[in-house]
């Protein structure tokens, strides 16, 4: 367990970056399948044009997101008394909630430039992200962010992170001090986030519900595998009592369960815009 992948003379590759790195290249492999089984309009360079909108702005709206709302050990906004520190992203902080607006910015951009069905995209592009999720857990791990609370199972259960990570500095500063075994939050949620990945790839997706479904299912989906894995989180965004993750996520099953049922989405034959037109 170790941030740094690999050393070449000064040049170094982490962990974090490099599985980021590979959930791109899959992604736009999985993405072109899934555009050419549903048949819309796109090639491979439309597939890399979005690529090329939606990391930098999934990027820059997951860093926005966690440089809002994260707060140090005495309860301050550290980065806005520490601004020097916003641009450090391989030493984590990166908000999958503000990462998801950024991609929907995205969406909406490159729908209206390529003239595609926003949902019928949205549907090719979530077992990606998904898929990618769970990826990006593996980098956390091995940075040693997104990391749990301590455990006090019997017999020990949990992960002793190196001190220099911020998850072992999180279990050296917070008592009681007799336990250093932290829950691997970040696996918890990978496993979660396979599982619902399987769910879509192998099953949902060849189903041939309306536009829009497939998304949807995604976002409730992992919503509720978010907001059950962050009671475990010791690393929680906090605004006052209320967990961030927690509330967004309550909003997300909400709203999108919503639209799941009142569009009927999980119908097969029509694609969500005729759905929407007869209603």
């Amino acid at each position: 367990m170790h941030p740094i992948a690999f050393t070449v003379g000064r040049f170094t590759v982490r962990w974090y970056g490099l599985m980021y790195v590979i959930a791109i290249i899959i992604a736009i492999f999985l993405t072109k399948r899934e555009v050419d089984r549903k048949r819309l309009n796109l090639k491979m360079d439309d597939v890399l044009d979005f690529v090329l909108i939606s990391v930098p702005l999934g990027i820059i709206f997951a860093r926005l997101w966690y440089v809002l709302f994260y707060t140090d050990t005495t309860g301050a906004h550290y980065y806005w008394t520490h601004p020097g520190e916003i641009w450090k992203i391989w030493q984590g902080g990166l908000a999958i909630h503000g990462g998801l607006l950024g991609g929907a910015l995205a969406l909406w951009i490159f729908s209206k430039w390529k003239k595609v069905s926003f949902w019928g995209f949205a549907d090719a592009v979530a077992p990606s992200v998904i898929l990618g999720q769970a990826l990006g857990r593996i980098g956390n791990f091995l940075n040693g962010d997104a990391y749990g609370i301590k455990t006090y199972a019997h017999p020990p259960f949990g992960v002793v992170f190196p001190p220099g990570t911020p998850a072992g500095q999180y279990a050296r500063r917070t008592p009681p001090f007799d336990t250093m075994r932290l829950h691997p939050a970040m696996l918890y949620e990978m496993v979660g986030d396979l599982i619902i990945f399987a769910l879509i790839w192998w099953w949902l997706r060849k189903r041939e519900h309306k536009d829009g479904f497939i998304v949807s299912f995604y976002l409730v989906a992992y919503s509720l595998v978010r907001f059950i894995v962050e009671f475990f989180r010791g690393d929680a965004l906090v605004w006052g009592p209320v967990r961030i993750a927690q509330a967004v996520s309550l909003l997300l099953i909400a709203v999108f369960g919503w639209f799941i049922i009142h569009y009927q989405l999980y119908q097969r034959g029509l694609r969500r815009e005729e759905a929407v037109s007869e209603a």
